[in-house]
């Protein structure tokens, strides 16, 4: 990686946490609260703009820079905040909500969608439940587009596994944790709506083959990559958000098939959640955050992480995929994430965009900076709360 390019990614000088301290107790907050708090991050996720250029990503081919951080662009990281908003639109019933995912939608398919990679698929989520309540026509044809991409367009690792392919690399052989939410999920998604059942077995196939390679056995926990051409797994680091990307999408998948109890993919994939969530519990912070690098305590404290451990938890515990004994550490990790959130709603303490790193320190000087995804999984989260209100 270029040196420009990891200025982008990297702080000079080390990353220190914006100090938090718990103002707000989760017991003394009220539904109308909770509400607030949620439109509130919801108006700053729709404001977020990169206007300096500090975090836009140059392409290796030169010239166009890929903007992650603004709201009004084609990224993973929008196609998240898309499905936090849409989460708390099928909670609250909100119109405003549901008004900024059209608008989005309407302005990018206006522009022209982007190169289809694993990353840009993320957005297909959202729109796969936009099409199911509004019945658009036209939003058939880009699900259809994209969910037949990933299913024979994408390249593919030994095994069949997706490639982690983005708009800047090609990463030949390679499984991420992240495509299970930006590409794995969507198309299970797609698969169940559209009557698509093959869409729906390769997206097991792929949760199991994800499993396979990226869980850590000593730990539980879950390493960023594996690559097939060197057959191994990079720095070997635990990397939080790469590990929340697991506990969020684990239990969207199951409550998405709807499988029965005793289903052996259900039962898999609920022995993995749990065994993953056992090793959180004894890596949570006395604050209720994780670091970084989850089992290193000399790495910072990351908040985008925490909520999607917060959220991953909680409504597991709720749909019975985990026992109800981790239900404390959701909650402990509920109150932090929300006391991260300052007076204007954006969250704080968010590791911006983070690619394959070659070292563990890689990961731990990973520059702090709001992004739409920090907002969304903190949305998530809250919806959890509004749940447990209703």
């Amino acid at each position: 990686m270029s040196n420009d390019v990891l200025s982008v990614f990297l702080a000079k000088d080390g990353v220190v946490n914006t100090p938090f301290e718990v103002k707000t107790p989760l017991a003394e907050m009220s539904l109308s609260d909770t509400k607030s708090l949620a439109l509130k991050l919801v108006d700053s996720l729709v404001h977020l703009k990169d206007d300096s250029g500090e975090f836009r990503v140059p392409l290796p081919t030169g010239g166009f820079k890929v903007d992650s951080k603004s709201w009004n662009n084609w990224e993973w990281t929008q196609g998240v905040g898309l499905y936090g908003m849409w989460m708390l639109y099928e909670v609250t019933g909100d119109e405003t909500v549901l008004g900024h995912i059209q608008q989005w939608f309407d302005k990018q398919f206006t522009k022209g969608t982007p190169t289809k990679n694993v990353n840009s698929m993320a957005p297909m989520l959202t729109l796969a439940y936009l099409y199911e309540r509004t019945g658009k026509i036209q939003y058939r044809a880009y699900l259809e587009s994209w969910a037949e991409f990933i299913m024979d367009g994408i390249p593919r690792t030994e095994e069949g596994g997706i490639q982690h392919i983005t708009f800047r690399q090609v990463n030949e052989g390679q499984l991420w944790d992240d495509t299970l939410m930006m590409s794995v999920l969507p198309l299970a998604k797609i698969g169940v709506l559209l009557h698509r059942p093959a869409y729906v077995e390769e997206a097991k196939r792929q949760f199991l083959l994800h499993i396979k390679y990226l869980t850590d056995n000593r730990t539980g926990l879950w390493y960023h990559g594996w690559t097939f051409l060197e057959r191994h797994n990079f720095a070997e680091a635990l990397w939080g958000r790469g590990n929340s990307w697991v506990t969020i999408a684990i239990p969207e998948f199951l409550s998405l098939l709807q499988l029965p109890a005793n289903d052996h993919i259900r039962v898999f994939l609920c022995s993995a959640l749990e065994q993953q969530v056992l090793a959180l519990k004894k890596h949570q912070n006395e604050n209720g955050l994780w670091h970084t690098l989850i089992n290193d305590p000399s790495s910072y404290l990351e908040v985008s992480a925490s909520a999607g451990f917060a959220f991953g938890i909680l409504k597991s515990v709720r749909m019975g995929y985990i026992s109800k004994e981790f239900k404390d550490i959701g909650q402990k990790a509920l109150e932090a994430v929300i006391n991260n959130v300052n007076e204007k709603g954006v969250v704080q303490n968010v590791s911006f965009g983070t690619p394959m790193g070659p070292t563990k320190d890689f990961y731990k000087a990973i520059k702090l900076t709001a992004m739409p995804y920090g907002q969304a999984m903190t949305l998530l989260c809250i919806v959890e709360r509004i749940r447990a209100f209703l």
